[in-house]
């Protein structure tokens, strides 16, 4: 139907339609022959938006013939879930659940379907774009086999494009996109083919009878913003290759690292705040002022937020990245830390202890210290 996005419209119905996924979708691939045979196993999809995860799901369980209930976890919750639980179980065969954005669920939502995948009531089909292994239960974890999902290559998204102008010249046969304009929105959709073909739906709503020049299109459609979750698995990515840039002594990288995370909207003080780890972590007593001058920074932030107060964070991460480098300190900790756990029941010796009164002097305390 028209008003229908142009995405879904466009939705492959067989696993000979599905573009990219090839370690997925090959004939000789595990997937593929568990659809061929119409089999069904509960499932995580991990990848990134608009490669295909959604659409597996449903080709999985057409092949199975099994039906299928949709639900998000941003909106849906323990009542949506029971209610196709309790389906499956007066249909007497299994339902297929699948749970758009299951991260989003909390882990006592999530305890909440262990049961019925473990009996068979339902075949669960998650679709995440985090790394499963923060966002969801071990327990959950244990009874899903996990399917990795790769971002689509630019090859694979311009197929996309052409097949979506081939589709909507049906409607209007004077529309097109020139070669150059295909090979820059598949560029701009970094590996989502959704993202790509809602582009391509807008340069059509906005004119159906042009026939698009790369220059043209730029104008027409905006840069795609990054994505970026503070609790997912970039956020960990970009702190960690900020913090080895600095440890490298690197300050082009170490800026580069800092920028992106503050363009994706990271918080500025939990940068600062791990700032301040590094100044004592990977520069110590090598050079005593990085503390001080990452203490600054943070708080220049506090006082004068953003983005005036950002400045603050590039100052001290170039300041750290050409800062000397010692973790003796770091180490030194770590071994003091080890030692007293394992010597824990070790009492402290008379010539350590206090010795606030006459009978704890008389018993030896405090003696022999000089």
């Amino acid at each position: 139907m028209k008003h229908e996005p142009l995405a879904h419209r466009l939705r492959p119905k067989t696993l000979d339609e599905v573009v990219g996924q090839r370690h997925l979708v090959a004939p000789e691939a595990w997937f593929a022959r568990m659809v061929r045979e119409g089999r069904v196993v509960s499932c995580i999809f991990w990848g990134p938006p608009g490669t295909g995860k959604t659409t597996l799901a449903r080709i999985m369980s057409e092949a199975a013939g099994l039906p299928m209930a949709a639900l998000s976890a941003v909106s849906a919750g323990k009542k949506e879930v029971q209610a196709v639980i309790e389906r499956a179980k007066a249909e007497g065969r299994p339902w297929v659940l699948f749970l758009d954005e299951i991260h989003r669920f909390n882990k006592a939502q999530q305890d909440v379907l262990l049961p019925y995948v473990e009996e068979g009531t339902i075949v669960l089909v998650g679709a995440t774009t985090e790394n499963p292994s923060f966002a969801l239960n071990d327990a959950l974890l244990s009874r899903c086999r996990v399917v990795v999902l790769k971002p689509l290559s630019a090859q694979d998204v311009e197929v996309v494009i052409r097949r979506g102008v081939k589709f909507l010249q049906q409607e209007a046969p004077s529309f097109d996109l020139e070669d150059e304009a295909v090979r820059w929105l598949a560029e701009m959709a970094q590996g989502d083919a959704r993202y790509a073909l809602n582009g391509l739906e807008a340069l059509f709503a906005a004119d159906p009878h042009r026939r698009w020049t790369k220059e043209e299109a730029a104008r027409q459609w905006m840069q795609r913003a990054p994505r970026y979750d503070r609790a997912g698995e970039m956020h960990y990515d970009l702190i960690s290759a900020l913090h080895k840039s600095v440890r490298d002594s690197d300050p082009d990288a170490a800026l580069y690292w800092l920028a992106r995370m503050l363009e994706a909207g990271e918080d500025p003080l939990y940068i600062a705040r791990r700032l301040i780890r590094m100044s004592t972590e990977d520069i110590g007593l090598a050079d005593p002022e990085a503390l001080q001058v990452a203490l600054a920074a943070h708080r220049m932030y506090e006082i004068l937020g953003s983005p005036e107060g950002e400045q603050g964070l590039f100052i001290a991460a170039v300041y750290l990245a050409l800062a000397p480098k010692s973790n003796a300190v770091y180490r030194a900790e770590t071994a003091a830390r080890a030692l007293a756990r394992e010597t824990a029941a070790a009492e402290v010796p008379l010539h350590l202890r206090n010795a606030p009164t006459p009978l704890m002097r008389k018993l030896g305390y405090g003696r022999g210290y000089r």
